[in-house]
């Protein structure tokens, strides 16, 4: 079931980026656990972690699908250098639409007493596992481990969105004391208790402008409005459209100079004369006017490159900054270099682009005694966090 969901989920990521094709590229790191009787199916592609509490001891039950984990695991870096590698937000498997994204799956036992913890790398690319390790140990109960990591990572200064989920694993004759449903914390709670009453969606334009007004003046949905109607002389109406006419101009005028220069703040890896090469700008038009200009060159050949790279390069790769540049074109050198030795080798060189994603999806059971805590720090990372869902739910 929980192979399915997730199957079902990518297609329609890939219906997605059909319909529309600004949303190529994009991608999701997903970990999702499925409970039936005592045992626990899980379902992991990317860079988000669980972890288990075990008896006193607390381990890693994923491996991250990641560019500094094949580092890792051929021994070029070790762990406590791969905690603080320039890039270890990037991943090289994630749900991109493709039909060949496949998680891993498994199956555990459930045994009372296990507490199971699943992360976003907000908190894990910035609190190391010991002291995540302490937290989840040390915590009396899943609300106050959850709170806990939300809380050092934000001391951290992470970078990015931050969500945990805590689940204890108990005996189904304590089920009675237990709460029914998942304990919402952090900010998710708070955006919680901020929610209005949910009324129907208004259809028709008459219903959409009478839920507008309700919302500004604050009149209750069953009362009433009361309508008026102002007949205008023609020189008033003239002044009043002349003032619109106007008023829309400064804003289409203020809106496209703030477009450009939002586009002269973005950064893109493109080819040029056969070499990756670094762009400021978007790589569009608009009409005559480019919306991109050289920044510099690399030594890095394009056909030196997979031929996945090889695509991604032509069509472009946006980036966050001069910082995230350096990183990405660091990777692709050593990306050429290792396809180079391959095909002098005659070995094919196919191998998949690094792509930072740190969104999560998170499904839950009500039959444990669950936690979430999700916060977003002030920076300018962005990403999208899952809240837990009754299984069987998209």
């Amino acid at each position: 079931m929980l192979e399915s969901e997730l199957r079902e989920a990518n297609a329609q990521l890939r219906a997605a980026m059909r319909e529309d094709s600004g949303l190529a590229g994009m991608g999701a790191t997903t970990i999702a656990m499925l409970r039936s009787g005592n045992k626990l199916a899980m379902a992991h592609i990317g860079d988000s972690r669980a972890y288990l509490l075990r008896d006193g001891t607390f381990s890693q039950i994923t491996k991250d699908h990641s560019f500094v984990q094949q580092l890792v695991d051929e021994k070029r870096i070790t762990e406590a250098e791969a905690q603080h590698h320039p890039q270890r937000s990037l991943v090289t498997r994630v749900m991109t639409g493709n039909p060949d994204d496949q998680p891993d799956l498994s199956i555990r036992e459930l045994i009372p007493g296990d507490r199971y913890v699943l992360c976003s790398d907000g908190l894990t690319d910035f609190v190391s596992p010991d002291i995540v390790a302490e937290i989840i140990t040390a915590a009396p109960t899943p609300e106050a481990a959850a709170e806990r990591c939300i809380e050092v990572a934000l001391k951290a200064s992470t970078r990015d969105n931050v969500t945990v989920v805590v689940a204890d694993v108990v005996d189904s004759n304590e089920l009675a004391d237990l709460p029914s449903t998942p304990e919402i914390v952090g900010a998710a709670a708070v955006r919680g208790r901020a929610r209005r009453k949910t009324r129907a969606i208004p259809v028709s334009p008459a219903e959409k402008a009478a839920a507008l007004t309700r919302e500004v003046s604050g009149t209750p949905d069953d009362e009433p409005l009361q309508l008026a109607e102002e007949v205008a002389s023609p020189r008033v109406l003239w002044l009043r459209r002349t003032g619109v006419g106007l008023a829309a101009a400064v804003l289409v005028v203020g809106a496209g100079y703030a477009g450009y220069d939002w586009t002269q703040r973005q950064y893109f890896l493109g080819a040029q004369d056969g070499y990756v090469t670094l762009y400021r700008g978007v790589n569009q038009t608009l009409g005559p006017i480019g919306l991109a200009t050289f920044v510099r060159g690399t030594d890095i050949l394009v056909t030196d490159l997979p031929a996945r790279y090889q695509e991604l390069i032509t069509a472009s790769i946006s980036l966050g900054g001069l910082a995230e540049a350096d990183g990405r074109i660091a990777s692709l050198r050593e990306v050429a270099a290792e396809c180079r030795a391959q095909n002098a080798a005659g070995i094919a060189c196919g191998t998949t682009l690094p792509v930072a994603t740190p969104s999560v999806t998170l499904p839950t059971s009500t039959s444990t005694a669950t936690s979430t805590s999700t916060a977003t720090s002030t920076s300018t990372g962005t990403g999208t966090v899952g809240f837990p869902v009754t299984p069987g739910a998209t």
